[in-house]
């Protein structure tokens, strides 16, 4: 940590503590003075740090300080904790002031009951805005894209555009990049960016400034897949449409950061069989995210027990058996969970296709090998030196190469086969690849020690 982070800790820990000082001696004025001023980022990451107990005795205290911005900058979690103790017509206040993607996402953390009622004091045109966002499945774009953009005809001037933005004001979105020119149909044809019509002459018309649109989203895509294209094309800003293909919202990079980091942070909780321990959760909530995984990995483990089991013979004859089998496993285990996070890695961002993997494939099991080879030489001089033994040395060799070389394959043959068969790779693989690695390494090991040793 450099000495700006630790600077910025250090303001961090002291305002805290002196919003918790003020709310014990319930100084309205002073917990105003310490948050009115402050960016909405900030006022959200102080939000975040305190106790659930802290959090509503502000709130009771002072429920202004929960502006719009700041709920959108909450985290979901705490979005859905503090909703229930503020006011519907403040919610409805604060949801005319977003743009709809955000609204929608405050809009998914309530209940029925306050949803109704929210809905209910919104303005019509609002209300329809949100219940529309609200019919598209989650992680859809239909239900995070921006609803607010700007759309010209193709024959308007450089004025006529610039006039009709000043005219709108508010009904203008809050951040937006492209103008887009649309047909008779409402279909985009065209985009002009804002940087390119304030340089332009106010008599030059749109078409004549017009860029054609690199890629279009329909709003039932899910939001992963509309990351892709963004991160592909480089987009900034991207028009979404209907079925019948015309102009319905748009997609911005700001909100696509926000997707890349969640389905990120989803793909690396997965592979370890966990959900994110929110700020709000509980030890039970905890448990009951990752017990069923670990009931899995029980299961599992039987099973590679029971491959043991069948050998129990040799392993009482030859005690060092049991010494040396566990490293083999475990660097099964390990070599596994190296290609599977690559494999799963290189399906997220397209680069593992039906086209590249039997390269891939390829590539994965003679690179197992090679490793395999490696440390096999490394465990056989081990095994030597400890135990004196040529044959164990031997039988410890051929385990390791057979173990790595299935550990490779299976790494990054069961993430493709998921996929191609419709689940998540990143849920589901590790489970899958960790029981190749054991059962095939204590079979492989203890399977050649009694055909070798006894």
């Amino acid at each position: 940590m450099d000495t700006s982070d630790t600077i910025l800790t250090s303001q961090d820990a002291l305002l805290e503590n002196e919003i918790n000082a003020a709310l014990r001696e319930q100084d309205d004025n002073a917990l105003r003075d310490l948050l009115r001023d402050i960016h909405p980022a900030d006022f959200s990451d102080q939000f975040e740090q305190l106790t659930t107990e802290a959090r509503q005795a502000l709130i009771s205290r002072a429920p202004d300080l929960i502006s719009a911005d700041v709920l959108a900058q909450l985290e979901d979690e705490v979005v859905e904790d503090i909703l229930p103790l503020l006011r519907s017509g403040q919610i409805a206040e604060a949801i005319t002031q977003l743009d709809t993607d955000d609204a929608t996402q405050i809009a998914e953390e309530m209940e029925e009951s306050q949803l109704e009622e929210v809905l209910g004091a919104l303005e019509p045109s609002d209300r329809a805005a949100l219940e529309a966002s609200l019919e598209f499945d989650d992680e859809t774009i239909g239900r995070v894209m921006q609803r607010e953009f700007v759309a010209a005809p193709p024959f308007w001037t450089v004025g006529d555009t610039i006039d009709h933005m000043r005219a709108t004001g508010e009904d203008l979105p809050d951040v937006f990049f492209n103008i887009y020119i649309i047909d008779t149909k409402f279909k985009p044809v065209g985009y002009v960016a804002i940087s390119k019509l304030m340089r332009a002459s106010r008599h030059l018309l749109l078409s004549d400034l017009a860029e054609d649109i690199v890629a279009t989203i329909p709003q039932g895509m899910d939001q992963e897949e509309a990351a892709y294209l963004f991160e592909k094309y480089s987009l900034i800003s991207a028009p979404v449409t209907d079925e019948a293909g015309r102009l319905v919202g748009i997609m911005t990079v700001d909100d696509i950061v926000h997707i890349i980091q969640d389905e990120n942070k989803e793909d690396i909780l997965a592979l370890a069989g966990v959900s994110e321990a929110g700020l709000t959760d509980t030890a039970l909530d905890t448990v009951k995210a990752r017990a069923p995984w670990l009931g899995i990995n029980l299961l599992t483990s039987i099973l590679a027990s029971f491959v043991i089991a069948q050998f129990d013979y040799a392993i009482s004859e030859i005690v060092a058996l049991a010494v040396l089998m566990p490293i083999v496993a475990s660097m099964g285990g390990n070599a596994g969970t190296q290609a599977l996070t690559v494999a799963v890695r290189n399906l997220t961002e397209r680069d593992l296709t039906q086209q590249t993997a039997w390269r891939s494939v390829r590539r994965e099991a003679i690179a197992a090998m090679i490793i395999g080879l490696i440390f096999a030489i490394a465990l056989a001089l081990i095994a030597y030196i400890w135990f004196g033994d040529t044959r164990l040395a031997l039988v410890a060799f051929i385990a390791m190469i057979i173990n790595h070389f299935f550990a490779g394959l299976a790494g990054i043959s069961i993430p493709l086969a998921l996929k191609r068969y419709g689940a998540d790779p990143a849920v589901s693989s590790s489970v899958f690849v960790t029981t190749v690695t054991d059962v095939i390494g204590f079979f492989a090991f203890l399977g050649f020690a009694a055909m070798f040793l006894l």
